[in-house]
């Protein structure tokens, strides 16, 4: 069994960045198939580009751009990958960084698959400064990481909760981008909820309102549709059900703090 170390990944690596205890990473994955190994650290592995599985012990994950793995230090896994090109972009933490940050790593079980949206918007950001790397982004990396790892640690405090069996039924649904479906009435039908008892509780489940939380899924997919040049963001605004790119356009803002073109165009170089 292969142990990676520090830094270490399989592919090209194109940018490197060592935060105080934080490396963050851009590879290209050339490997078919990489052996099976496990990682001296835990880290974050956003595809930007492609497709690859995720093979572990207990499950094969398909993860296609956009998506967003947690990956513990003591997880073995393998990588294959499953299109010509396929890029991906890390955030690897040094224990020791959690003793400082007094964060309990411990919370950090096995491998899974992150879907909160508020996170990918934090990892855009981080992956934004990561690029620019301005005078300010050494702090605001800093800033960003630990509200990464807060949120990672309320999401798995929340799976140790007694979670009624509707909210996992609710987060299939609202990933399903069936927009027929995300009105209360509906909602409340399909999970057998009162409507009053779901509007009290969602945001103790979700960190956010129902309307919220819809309009972070959206820009959550924009992420990843940004990533590809041969979209405009006429047809991102379409792909993401909203009204039109203005209303795109403002609510991207509202939650990254740039404008799309903006955002795009750094990220893209």
């Amino acid at each position: 069994m292969k142990v990676l170390t520090k830094g270490k990944y399989y592919g090209e690596k194109k940018m490197e960045l060592d935060n105080k205890g934080i490396i963050l990473s851009e590879y290209d994955y050339l490997t078919s198939r990489t052996d099976w190994h496990y990682h001296e650290n835990p880290y974050f592995m956003y595809i930007i580009e492609g497709q690859v599985y995720d093979v572990n012990k207990h499950r094969k994950t398909n993860c296609s751009s956009g998506s967003l793995l947690l990956h513990n230090w003591n997880e073995s896994h393998y990588n294959s990958k499953e299109s010509n090109l396929a890029r991906g972009f890390h955030i690897e933490f040094e224990r020791t960084w959690y003793e400082r940050k007094k964060l309990n790593v411990d919370l950090w079980e096995g491998s899974q698959t992150i879907e909160n949206p508020m996170m990918h918007h934090l990892l855009g950001k981080i992956y934004f400064e990561f690029k620019c790397q301005d005078p300010y982004s050494e702090l605001s990396i800093d800033l960003l990481l630990l509200q990464l790892c807060e949120t990672t640690q309320n999401e798995q405090l929340l799976a140790y909760d007694n979670t009624p069996p509707w909210v996992s039924s609710l987060k299939e649904i609202l990933h399903s981008d069936n927009d027929d479906m995300l009105n209360l009435s509906s909602l409340s039908n399909e999970l057998g909820v009162h409507p009053v008892h779901l509007s009290r509780t969602i945001p103790r489940y979700f960190s956010a309102t129902l309307g919220d939380y819809i309009r972070q899924r959206k820009i959550k997919s924009a992420l990843m549709y940004l990533l590809d040049p041969k979209l405009s963001l006429t047809e991102i605004a379409y792909l993401c059900h909203f009204a039109d790119q203005s209303h795109f356009s403002k609510t991207f803002k509202l939650y990254l703090g740039k404008t799309p073109k903006v955002f795009r165009a750094q990220l893209l170089g």
